[in-house]
């Protein structure tokens, strides 16, 4: 592993096949030992557990985490939204958007200021009052357009190595 500068300020960390083996493997289960991972890489359970902690260490793998599925507690109700924010406004419009526990993804696109983000919703009731209690009431919206999900073909995790 090696790494260069890139136009960002973090430098690019160069992986090699055992890396990407390691970061495939960990995007299936976050849960594998190390002793299992070294098993199906090839290498003792302490070179991979060392190449995990650099992995972390140099920002590669930010975190592990467990993904659950919204619809088995209780969250039917998963939509996408465009907003535009006079621009004036985006800053303190995403600061707020991304504090909200109903916002789970947020993004600045390119376009007249635009924010995609993505709400998870028990129910339509839950999102309309999003909406009317706190996204419409956010200085310089200027419009908002909204798509339910209807089925999820696909929807993965990470990035593709």
């Amino acid at each position: 592993m090696s790494t260069k500068q890139s136009i960002h300020t973090l430098p690019v960390v160069q992986l090699d096949d055992i890396d990407r083996q390691i970061i495939n493997r960990l995007k299936i289960d976050g849960r594998m030992s190390y002793t299992d991972l070294a098993k199906e890489v090839g290498l003792s359970r302490v070179a991979v557990q060392s190449r995990v902690n650099t992995l972390m260490e140099n920002g590669v793998i930010d975190r592990f985490t467990a993904i659950i599925n919204p619809e088995r507690i209780g969250i039917n109700v998963s939509a996408f939204f465009n907003v535009e924010v006079e621009p004036k406004h985006l800053d303190e419009v995403a600061t707020i958007l991304s504090d909200d526990p109903l916002v789970t993804s947020l993004y600045h696109m390119t376009g007249p200021s635009k924010l995609h983000m993505h709400g998870l919703f028990e129910n339509n009731q839950e999102m309309e009052v999003f909406l009317k209690e706190k996204l419409y009431t956010l200085p310089g919206i200027t419009s908002v357009d909204c798509q339910v999900l209807i089925n999820r073909y696909r929807s993965t995790m990470g990035i593709r190595l």
